[in-house]
């Protein structure tokens, strides 16, 4: 087994400019460490089977979470149950990076939930 990091790890982009680097791809399990720019943000949306945990390494980012949003700093994360819909923006100055884990892996397993009123 080799060690894994974003320079050896499989990248993609995404969205508005943003970028993700699969530190770990398998069926039952995915960690993924992505890099959001200022502005940026992910479609609304749930995870049928898919649970996640979000992790920030690096910049403050805002999940909103089933209506409720949460702005999570560098050494705070949050869990994401399975059918809880929910959305990740940058709404900072700097980019953000996180750690994304999903059990099972979250790829396939979206559906888009429309925007509602959020409480801060």
């Amino acid at each position: 087994m080799a060690t894994i990091n974003i320079a050896n790890a499989e990248h993609y982009h995404w969205g508005q400019s943003c970028d993700g680097w699969h530190l770990l791809a398998t069926d039952d399990l995915s960690v993924i460490e992505e890099r959001m720019p200022p502005g940026s943000f992910e479609q609304r949306h749930l995870h049928t089977h898919a649970r996640q945990f979000f992790y920030v390494l690096e910049g403050e980012v805002t999940l909103e979470l089933d209506g409720t949003v949460h702005r999570l700093r560098r050494g705070e994360g949050l869990h994401v149950p399975p059918g809880s819909a929910h959305q990740v923006r940058n709404d900072s100055s700097a980019d953000v990076r996180f750690i994304a884990v999903s059990a099972p892996k979250s790829h396939g397993d979206r559906v888009a939930v429309p925007q509602e009123t959020v409480i801060s």
